[in-house]
Order: C-alpha cells, then sequence, then structure tokens
C-alpha cells in the first residue's frame, strides 16, 4: 500500500508525495503556503479519485509523465517514467492504493534517528 508523505521545500512550502509500496516516488504535489491545505488536498484527492483526470505527456527525451487534474487544479506531477506501461503501472498503484493510504507528516524537520 502507498503512502502520502508530507514535508517542506527548500522554500519552506509545503509538499505531498504519493510514494508506492515498493518505496519509488510516483508523483509531487504542486506547493502550499500553508500545512492544512496541504492536508486538506490529500484528503481531497483521496475522496476524488474516481474523478481524477490523468494528462499523459511525453518528453523531448522520449520520458512518459502525467498530471493529477482536479477539476480545472493541477494537483500533482509524477515522476518520469521510461515507457507508457510504466506510466500506466504508476497511475494503477493511485487508483488502488491511494485512497487507503497513510499520511505520514516529515515537515517538521525533526530528526529521525538520533545518534547513539
Amino acid at each position: 500500500m502507498g503512502t502520502f508523505v508530507i514535508s517542506k521545500r527548500t522554500n519552506d512550502e509545503y509538499k505531498f508525495e504519493f510514494v508506492s509500496r515498493k518505496g519509488k516516488n510516483i508523483f509531487t504535489s504542486v506547493s502550499y503556503e500553508l500545512k492544512f491545505e496541504c492536508e486538506e488536498d490529500i484528503e481531497l484527492l483521496k475522496a476524488s479519485l474516481d474523478t481524477c483526470n490523468y494528462l499523459r505527456f511525453k518528453t523531448a527525451k522520449g520520458k512518459c509523465f502525467f498530471k493529477i487534474m482536479l477539476g480545472d487544479r493541477i494537483i500533482a506531477v509524477s515522476r518520469k517514467y521510461a515507457t507508457t506501461l510504466m506510466l500506466e503501472k504508476g497511475i494503477n498503484e493511485i487508483v488502488k492504493y491511494a485512497s487507503l493510504s497513510e499520511v505520514l507528516d516529515f515537515s517538521a524537520g525533526d530528526a529521525l534517528f538520533l545518534d547513539a
């Protein structure tokens, strides 16, 4: 099962990523000024997976990626995939597991592992 991970960008804005059950990043959200906006969009995305549109693109170098649209808003952009099949597997992972996924918040920047 995948996981939503909230963290901060270098400009102190919040973002969330959806990480697959194998630990690979599938997509990264747009930036949010406030953490509660980030959390609200995660819940909105989880509740609205059946109405999301996945716009598929190809880079000049042949890599594939998608953007998740909710209504007329871009919610997130995927990582780059080597093949269309891998891109479709990424979308299927979202459709199957995102609504059941837990949310982890690493935005505080606290050290997870203390030195012994």
